[in-house]
C-alpha cells in the first residue's frame, strides 16, 4: 500500500487552520494527520513513502460540488463521455466529487439519464450520484428551466425515477408549493434522497413547512425564488432560520452580490455550500450553447438564455469561488473551505467520509498556493494530472 507524506502545509479542514501541518495518507484514506517536524517518524517507517514538501501552501480537502451541469464545453446530460470530460475539467480545480446535476427534461427521459449516472457511480470514483433539478417547478421562477416541461410530482414519476436511480439519486430539486409538493418531499426523503426547494414561488411559510416535512437543501439561494422583503421573509430567511438546512450559494459575482454572500455566510455559520451551478461554458470559451432544450449565450463569461435573458448556469470553478470568498467577500478561509467541502459532504450524508482531512476520511485534497490557486490534487491518495 503505498504511502504519501504532505508536509509543511497551512492545513485548512473542520473549521480550523493548523500552521506547519502534515498529513499521511495510506492507499485511498487518511491515516495520519499532525504539526510540525513529526512528520519526519511519520514518513520514516514506510522507506517507499513519498514525500511531499507543501513549503507553506494552503492544504484543503477535496473540494465536493453537489450541483453542476457541466464543463469543458458539455454538459452531464450528454451521456458518459461529456460527464468524464466535464469532471476533467472541474478535477483540475479541485474538486475530488461531483453529484451530477441534470436539467428539466421529459420524466422518461430523466429516468433514464438518471439511470446512466448510476451506472457511473459504479465505475468512476468521483461520482457520489444524481440530483435532478426539475422537472418539479415553479414555472413563474423557471430560471433556465423549459416552461412546457414543467409539472407537479405524481407518485408514479416519484417511483420511477427512484427505481431508474436503484439507490444513486443523492439530491432532488421541486417546488413544495405546487399540487402534491408535500407529499413528494416526504416520499423522496423517506427514500434516503435530500431534496431541495428551488425553482419555488413558496413563501415562508410554505418553505418552513417543507422543511419540516424533510427537505434539508435551498437551492442556489436568492436565485429562483423570491428574495428576502421586511414583511415577506421568503425561502432564503426560512432556510438560514432551520437547523441543519443547507443553504447552496453561486459565488460568482453574478448570481449573488459578495455582501449578500457575506449575509448569508453570517446567517448560517457552518450551513453554506458553495456551489458552481456550472453549464458547458465553465472551463471553456465564451459562445453559443444549448442548456437541456434551451439556447445559451455566453459572453464574458456570463450565460443567458437566448431568449428572455434570463441567467442559465455559471462558468464558474470552485477554486474561483473560494478565492472570491475570501479576497472578495471577506469570509474566513476555514469557513470557506468547510463551504466547500464537509458542508456539501454533509448535505448528501457523505459527510462521514467526505471533506475532512482526519483519519479515515477519503485520501483527496487540493494544494493552492498563497493566493489560493491549485498546484496540485490528490484524489484516493494519487497525485492527479495537472
Amino acid at each position: 500500500m503505498t504511502a504519501h507524506v504532505i508536509h509543511s502545509a497551512r492545513l485548512v479542514s473542520g473549521g480550523r487552520i493548523v500552521h506547519g501541518g502534515w498529513v499521511r495518507f495510506e492507499g485511498d484514506r487518511v491515516a495520519e494527520t499532525g504539526a510540525g517536524d513529526d512528520w519526519q517518524a511519520s514518513a520514516a517507517g514506510d522507506q517507499d513513502a513519498v514525500v511531499t514538501d507543501a513549503d507553506g501552501g494552503w492544504l484543503t480537502p477535496g473540494f465536493v460540488d453537489i450541483h453542476t451541469h457541466g464543463g469543458g464545453g458539455t454538459n452531464f446530460d450528454d451521456g458518459d463521455d461529456a460527464i468524464r470530460t466535464a469532471l476533467d475539467m472541474h478535477q483540475a480545480h479541485g474538486t475530488t466529487r461531483f453529484v451530477v446535476s441534470l436539467v428539466t427534461a421529459p420524466v422518461e427521459v430523466l429516468a433514464e439519464r438518471a439511470r446512466g449516472v448510476a451506472a457511473l457511480t459504479g465505475t468512476d470514483p468521483r461520482i457520489l450520484g444524481s440530483h435532478l433539478e426539475g422537472p418539479f417547478l415553479d414555472v413563474g421562477h423557471k430560471g433556465a428551466h423549459d416552461p412546457a416541461l414543467l409539472r407537479p410530482a405524481g407518485p408514479a414519476d416519484i417511483d420511477l425515477l427512484l427505481e431508474a436511480a436503484g439507490g444513486t439519486l443523492r439530491q432532488i430539486t421541486l417546488a413544495p408549493e405546487l399540487p402534491g409538493g408535500l407529499d413528494a418531499v416526504r416520499a423522496f426523503h423517506a427514500a434516503g434522497v435530500a431534496v431541495a426547494v428551488g425553482h419555488t414561488g413558496a413563501d415562508y411559510d410554505q418553505t418552513l413547512a417543507a422543511f419540516d416535512a424533510g427537505a434539508s437543501i435551498l437551492t442556489h439561494a436568492f436565485n429562483g425564488m423570491d428574495g428576502i422583503h421586511h414583511r415577506a421573509p421568503g425561502p432564503v430567511a426560512a432556510a438560514t432560520r432551520t437547523p441543519g438546512v443547507t443553504v447552496e450559494v453561486i459565488n460568482d459575482g453574478v448570481h449573488v452580490h459578495p455582501e449578500v454572500v457575506r449575509i448569508a455566510f453570517a446567517s448560517a455559520p457552518g450551513r453554506i455550500a458553495l456551489i458552481t451551478d456550472a453549464m458547458a461554458a465553465a472551463g471553456a470559451e465564451d459562445g453559443d450553447y444549448v442548456l437541456g432544450s434551451l439556447d445559451v449565450e455566453v459572453r464574458d463569461g456570463v450565460a443567458r438564455l437566448a431568449g428572455g435573458g434570463s441567467i442559465a448556469g455559471s462558468t464558474l470553478t470552485l477554486d474561483s469561488a473560494l478565492r472570491r470568498a475570501v479576497t472578495q467577500v471577506g469570509v474566513r478561509v476555514e469557513d470557506a473551505v468547510t463551504a466547500l467541502t464537509s458542508t456539501p459532504a454533509a448535505a448528501i450524508g457523505r459527510g462521514h467520509d467526505l471533506g475532512l482531512l482526519a483519519p479515515g476520511y477519503a485520501a483527496d485534497a487540493v494544494l493552492l498556493d498563497e493566493d489560493f490557486r491549485v498546484l496540485q490534487v490528490w484524489r484516493d491518495g494519487a497525485p492527479l494530472p495537472r
